[in-house]
């Protein structure tokens, strides 16, 4: 008997099993959840995407988190959801599609979702509807969205990505978002050891002193320069601090910038714990950029709009900082500068281990000697030259060589090193009152004189090494005849 009760319910398991996995189980559900919806009193609440002041609502984003995170790939019940590839080459990542109704359940409580397009002048914006019976409001509301952050908090932590975010022409101050990649870290990139590591120190204390700031009646960030000649390792550098901190990078083309408003607009878009990038400031000076003006830059710099975003970095670059107007050197606006000299013999040997896994060669002090005269190439340069002939590191090294000796045949002055300093005291960071942070940058682009220049020290290389070749098969040839 008991046995004839157990198949029985196992039997009415596996039909009900059936049915839950056929459309007509979910007509039957959604038929039910419409007719019980008849007989209680709803509260609806709104989320919007961003607030009055144009800025993102971080309710917002962390509710599309957690959202997604409540479907799997293998188990769903929602009937419209959409595949994307994730960050990792085996990843799949599952979304619900933006007019699908998602269901969720807290103390007992269900309550449901629906994601809706702003009505808002642009129309761009959407926001996120929750609707939660009124009787479980007291009971059910607030506990349930500190559990959504304390949720989404635990999400973001097991998979931070870094984002990179740029902005489109015509965007009305809106911004484009995808993965950040740049492999660089402060292990890879190439720079004078204290340098970087006092940057590494500095970013760490920034990290930790929201209250100093606070204290001080001042805005948690912090605002950097990076100058030096195209290919100095600019990029990487940044590239490298975006990673230490965990920070989204927002790189504005100010090409693309139509006025003053839209600048305004796109800094009041970014979020905490942000990289705000700009690069080839001095181009922007000379005027040969965009109809952005010089008070409008300068108050995207230090002005009251700059205030609005916490935890936040601007980062800087230029290839000369002299013809610079200068009240924009001033801290606040720039609080450090760092220098990216062109490469030195120091820095070659660091680039020689990490390109050619050569920590010591017979030719260094010859390398050593060409450097003494003042002769110099950028990093990105020699980095070109050292892959292109990764698999001989002689013959990379007698490329470099070669380069080096035509960059300026030993007339040129010798660089200085790379230097970290205030915008106008002339202290290092060590001295200063406020710990830094730090941003990204794209990739220094050589320009089409400076790709021509090098491609012809690389011929010349291969010219001078036929030549010694003909040279010495003349020899033989005249050993030969002396021979005979």
């Amino acid at each position: 008997m008991f046995l004839g009760l157990f198949l029985a319910m196992v039997s009415s398991l596996i039909i009900l099993r059936f049915l839950y996995k056929t459309s007509i189980f979910h007509i039957f559900l959604k038929w039910w959840r419409g007719f019980e919806d008849q007989f209680h009193v709803y509260q609806t609440y709104k989320i919007p995407q961003y607030n009055e002041h144009y800025q993102e609502n971080q309710l917002y984003r962390k509710i599309s988190v957690y959202l997604n995170s409540l479907v799997s790939l293998d188990d769903s019940d929602l009937t419209n959801l959409n595949l994307f590839s994730g960050s990792k080459s085996n990843e799949i990542l599952l979304h619900f599609d933006a007019n699908q109704i998602v269901y969720d359940t807290f103390f007992s409580a269900r309550v449901s979702w629906t994601n809706e397009p702003e009505r808002d002048d642009d129309g761009n914006g959407r926001s996120y509807v929750l609707k939660i019976r009124k009787n479980d409001k007291r009971r059910v509301l607030r506990p349930y969205l500190q559990h959504i952050l304390s949720a989404t908090d635990e999400i973001e932590q097991r998979k931070k990505e870094i984002r990179l975010n740029m902005n489109l022409e015509g965007g009305n101050g809106r911004w484009r978002s995808i993965p950040f990649t740049h492999p660089a870290s402060f292990d890879t990139v190439v720079m004078d050891a204290d340098l970087k590591t006092k940057v590494r120190s500095d970013l760490e204390q920034f990290l930790k002193s929201k209250q100093y700031y606070h204290r001080l009646g001042r805005v948690w960030k912090r605002s950097y320069l990076l100058y030096g000649p195209p290919g100095t390792g600019k990029t990487s550098f940044v590239a490298a601090m975006a990673r230490f901190l965990c920070y989204d990078v927002y790189d504005i083309d100010m090409s693309k910038v139509s006025d003053d408003s839209e600048l305004k607009t796109l800094l009041l878009r970014t979020t905490t714990k942000s990289l705000v990038v700009i690069e080839d400031l001095d181009r922007f000076f000379a005027g040969k950029q965009t109809a952005v003006s010089l008070s409008g830059m300068l108050n995207f710099m230090d002005g009251i709009v700059s205030c609005c975003g916490e935890e936040s970095v601007m980062v800087f670059t230029m290839n000369v900082k002299d013809q610079v107007d200068q009240t924009a050197m001033r801290p606040g606006r720039i609080d450090v500068h760092i220098e990216f000299p062109t490469c030195d013999f120091s820095a070659f040997k660091s680039m020689a281990s990490g390109y050619l896994g050569v920590k010591d060669h017979k030719l260094f002090p010859q390398v050593e000697e060409v450097f003494q005269t003042g002769a110099s190439l950028s990093h990105a340069e020699i980095g070109e030259i050292m892959i292109s002939n990764r698999n001989s590191p002689s013959r990379a090294l007698k490329s470099v060589i070669a380069a080096l000796q035509s960059s300026g045949d030993g007339r040129g002055a010798i660089k200085a090193g790379p230097r970290l300093s205030g915008s106008s005291s002339g202290r290092s960071v060590d001295d200063s009152v406020e710990p830094p942070a730090s941003v990204f940058c794209r990739e220094s682009v050589h320009t089409v004189r400076e790709f021509r220049k090098l491609y012809g020290l690389l011929k010349m290389g291969s010219r001078r090494k036929e030549s010694l070749d003909l040279s010495s098969v003349e020899k033989d040839k005249e050993g030969s005849r002396h021979n005979v």
